[in-house]
């Protein structure tokens, strides 16, 4: 099967030398001026992993396009819009677009396969979500993922192309909630991050367990099935959100409350702000992406924050 990875960064460069593994032939794509592009045009490395020398590398985009049956996105959330632009004005007849990205469009909090069908209604999509970090994954250390789509032909379609005994598949049945699930785990995970931060790690199991029920009540105002948020996409992916030492968003809350600089922007801070814009929007409280974007965004000491969220409130759990 011809398929093109578009974004050469951790993840997708990932899915390139993944998919490559499984006999498909790939073309990975990245801007003219990434250095990421430029590091495996040089090295065929980026220290993670080497990628076989049948993958192509490009920097055209349209070639890349109109090579592939499957298009496979892992670019920045925020960025997508542009990307769609971009793509809608090529043929996109015949193919699949797979996005394989955790976020959601801060400005107006949808979901990305709603930006997909906005630029390509005639395009079949599907989501790649759930537990995971490249750097278990070169060490044969397996996880169990999820694909959804609004297409069962879609989805058996692309678990049949994408398994292995690396990565076990499961089929979504809730495109909102693995959508949503799966972008607000990146919240989570800020939240964790800060925890780890200020010496307060212990509070991860009430984080854990009260952030799965936050999200789960969205999830279920937008439409989507609350036990969603109990699944591989949200709940599923916190050990590696949560705790891992790999986690980009726990990584840069903790960092954050200490002062230090990340040295760049993890998805969950835009997410934070998307989620309290679907909160609104739904009339769902979101007392910890609340908090996140009070401590990230307003400026609020962090640790009077979540002391108060976790430590002085007086409620029923359920």
């Amino acid at each position: 099967m011809n398929i093109t990875v578009i974004g050469c960064g951790r993840w997708g460069s990932f899915i390139a030398w993944y998919l490559d593994r499984l006999n498909h032939t790939i073309t990975l794509y990245g801007h003219e001026n990434s250095s990421k592009l430029q590091a495996f045009l040089e090295q065929r490395t980026n220290g993670m992993v080497t990628l076989g020398e049948g993958i192509l590398l490009t920097s055209d985009l349209e070639k890349a396009v109109a090579f592939a049956e499957i298009l496979v996105i892992s670019i920045g959330a925020q960025g997508f819009r542009g990307l769609m632009r971009e793509l809608a004005a090529m043929d996109l007849g015949g193919k699949t677009i797979v996005l394989c990205m955790k976020g959601l469009e801060a400005d107006t909090g949808k979901r990305l396969t709603q930006i997909a069908q906005e630029y390509a209604p005639k395009v079949p999509s599907a989501i790649w979500v759930g537990p995971g970090h490249v750097q278990n994954f070169v060490r044969g250390i397996p996880n169990c993922m999820v694909i959804d789509s609004v297409s069962m032909e879609i989805k058996e379609y692309l678990v049949k192309a994408f398994s292995s005994d690396l990565i076990r598949f499961y089929y979504g049945t809730d495109l909102i909630g693995n959508e949503v699930g799966a972008a607000a785990k990146n919240v989570i995970g800020i939240a964790g991050g800060m925890l780890d931060g200020l010496n307060r790690t212990a509070l991860k199991g009430a984080l854990m367990s009260r952030g799965t029920r936050e999200i789960a009540r969205l999830i279920q105002a937008m439409g989507g099935n609350e036990i969603t948020a109990y699944g591989l996409s949200h709940l599923g992916d916190y050990e590696a959100t949560v705790f891992s030492e790999y986690s980009h968003n726990r990584k840069f809350g903790e960092l954050f409350v200490k002062g230090k600089d990340y040295g760049e922007l993890a998805e969950g801070v835009a997410t934070t702000t998307a989620l309290l814009k679907l909160g609104q929007e739904y009339n769902v409280e979101l007392p910890i992406c609340r908090a996140v974007y009070s401590v990230i965004h307003e400026g609020r000491e962090p640790k009077t924050v979540l002391s108060d969220l976790f430590l002085r409130s007086l409620k029923m759990e359920f």
